[in-house]
């Protein structure tokens, strides 16, 4: 029987059972789409990352949920790149190793700073951000047990994708945050007739001194409820502030998951005028926590 080398990383955090963790799994070139989704829903993890061979980047890795492939994922580029350097799979050149992947939406470029014979973060560059919808928070707000007041007055609530579509809905508060509460079959109805991947609720408050921003991110099954970090959707709302003028500079750090008893963390740096983005880059730290064979 077919047997693959398997990783599991925990990404977004210096910390063992911290931030978001991936399963990362090797030379997968054979292996089918239906495979890789069972794989996932096995893993039962918010993200598997399937990696094989490219002809246009140094590395081509597919992510997929336990419900579908996602085309550009955060937590899983920085669980990928640490864990190509633990297998030994990348050697690192000095201070700076850059990297390319070959994701769904095409090749995006990697950084891993090396330091003190540690890795000390991994920076992955998304795609330039695309503005899509804005949404009615009339409709919006009561699918996560909140109203129109709890919205950051005068922002909108809109799908933007620096590689995956995510709704943005900007609240007043952590206090806002912590009351969100899903309507699983309005969500559902709601995500079917619209243009995004899954919502982002976010505040400009951080839960440790550190931190500028704080959010929460939701799935429903078989995804699951609540993601600890989402790097993709932290780009995604990195330009969204940006953009809508809701941060002074362009780097800030960003925090998630702490209620979940899993706190993340990440710096961001936006890429280019307010009026035209560039890139948004995405870096934070990662450590293996479980290695092994799986067998098919």
């Amino acid at each position: 029987m077919p047997s693959y080398e398997i990783l599991q990383v925990d990404a977004f955090t210096s910390q063992p059972l911290g931030g978001n963790p991936c399963a990362v799994i090797f030379d997968t070139d054979a292996m089918d789409s239906a495979t890789m989704l069972a794989i996932a829903k096995e893993m039962n993890l918010s993200r598997a990352a399937f990696v094989r061979s490219s002809d246009i980047a140094d590395f081509g890795v597919r992510y997929f949920t336990p419900a579908e492939e996602i085309p550009l994922a955060g937590h899983p580029t920085i669980a990928t790149a640490f864990a190509l350097v633990a297998t030994g799979r990348l050697a690192l050149r000095g201070a700076v190793t850059t990297l390319t992947l070959e994701l769904q939406v095409g090749p995006i470029e990697v950084e891993i700073r090396f330091e003190n014979e540690k890795i000390q973060e991994i920076v992955m560059s998304q795609k330039k951000p695309i503005f899509l919808s804005s949404h009615d928070p009339a409709e919006i707000m009561p699918i996560f047990g909140l109203s129109t007041g709890d919205l950051l007055r005068g922002y909108p609530i809109q799908t933007v994708s620096t590689g995956t579509p995510q709704l943005m809905i900007p609240v007043r508060d952590l206090e806002v945050l912590r009351r969100v509460r899903v309507d699983i079959a309005a969500y559902e109805g709601y995500r079917a007739r619209s243009d995004f991947f899954s919502p982002h609720l976010f505040c400009l408050e951080g839960i440790t001194p550190e931190g500028d921003t704080f959010a929460r991110h939701f799935g429903v099954p078989p995804d699951t409820p609540e993601d600890p970090f989402t790097g993709s959707a932290t780009g995604g709302m990195a330009a969204y502030l940006w953009q809508h003028g809701l941060i002074e500079e362009p780097r800030f750090i960003a925090e998630q998951g702490h209620w979940m008893n899993r706190p993340g963390q990440a710096r961001v740096e936006v890429v280019g005028p307010r009026e035209n983005i560039e890139t948004v880059k995405v870096s934070g730290q990662a450590g293996v926590v479980m290695e092994g064979k799986l067998i098919i």
